[in-house]
């Protein structure tokens, strides 16, 4: 029997799963089709992979788009072909190319800031059609653009290893498109010593962090419990900072449908700071986004305030009848 589980889980991906694998275990242990996850991370990271359900795969892109937190291990003195050691290492650095600790913070702090980073050839950008790895696979590298990402800091937070290991850890907050493997492979370069990533770690992804994150076998004994929901995040959670009304339940069907309505269709009180002689449409500028529910309560979507029409239009339709 199949289930209708609408929001979103928050996983836990474990080392040797890719995103996709996680996607397609959780649709046997869910017993979904509609399932989708909000950002590639490599099979051998772990951590944060925000998995949407049912309606909640019309979040993908929005999810995609926040920011991320990492922490990562890097080991100096060391390139390989796929920027992390589990490729081949093509090259290798003298012990004295290894920097100090105020070298490594100075080279890091570079990169904070907007940086155009060229990606991976070991990724799954697609050029002409292909994905990159697999013209890698073929010993084949292209020319890659490069693109415009953005590091919101870099926190160095372990060197104790860097004289005996070469490693270090650090903190990275980025905006979506970042490859941690190539910040650690031009760090090292910016150093001139190579660099490699050694370990990944995803800590967070907007709102989503480690500490709620669940394994798959953890999922799969709360189906067992009957206890899924208790994990799945309500779409209308991720709007929460947008203001609410509610639509008078002789306007119900028009946000069935999809349909626009007016301010004079929503029955909630005024809003808190709003003067007595204004006027209802004034509150409203627009673009304003508003969370929608019916009258009973009942969230349908997210809606955006047309000031040219006066109406407010669909921007999001979560309804499923």
């Amino acid at each position: 029997m199949a289930n209708n589980y609408n929001g979103l889980i928050n996983i836990y991906k474990e080392p040797g799963f890719t995103s996709n694998d996680v996607v397609a275990k959780m649709r046997g242990i869910l017993k979904m089709k509609k399932i989708g996850h909000t950002g590639t991370l490599d099979p051998e990271a772990v951590g944060v992979l925000v998995c949407c359900v049912g309606s909640g795969t019309k979040l993908v892109e929005e999810l995609t788009d926040h920011t991320k937190e990492y922490i990562a291990v890097c080991r100096l003195g060391v390139e390989t072909d796929t920027q992390d050691m589990t490729g081949t290492v093509i090259r290798e650095y003298p012990e004295d190319t290894i920097p100090d600790v105020d070298a490594l913070n100075e080279a890091a702090q570079a990169f904070v800031g907007d940086y155009d980073q060229i990606p991976p050839m070991y990724s799954a950008i697609k050029v002409g059609g292909k994905k990159l790895y697999e013209l890698a696979r073929q010993g084949k590298e292209i020319e890659r653009k490069p693109r415009r990402i953005h590091i919101d800091s870099i926190s160095i937070l372990d060197t104790s290893h860097l004289a005996d290991r070469h490693e270090f850890t650090m903190e990275v907050r980025c905006s979506k498109g970042t490859y941690i493997r190539t910040l650690c492979n031009d760090i090292g370069l910016g150093l001139g010593c190579g660099g490699a990533m050694a370990h990944l770690t995803r800590t967070a992804v907007g709102s989503f962090h480690l500490d709620t994150a669940i394994t798959l076998g953890q999922l799969e004994k709360l189906r067992d419990e009957d206890k899924v929901n208790d994990v799945v995040v309500p779409v209308e959670d991720f709007f929460k900072d947008l203001d609410s009304v509610h639509v008078k339940s002789s306007c119900r069907k028009l946000i069935e449908n999809g349909n626009p309505f007016t301010v004079m269709d929503i029955c909630d009180a005024e809003p808190d700071k709003a003067q007595d002689s204004q006027k209802k449409d004034a509150m409203y500028e627009d673009g304003t986004r508003v969370r929608v529910y019916d009258q009973d309560g009942l969230f349908f979507g997210v809606y955006k305030y047309n000031a040219k029409i006066k109406r407010f239009c669909v921007d999001k339709n979560f309804y499923t009848p």
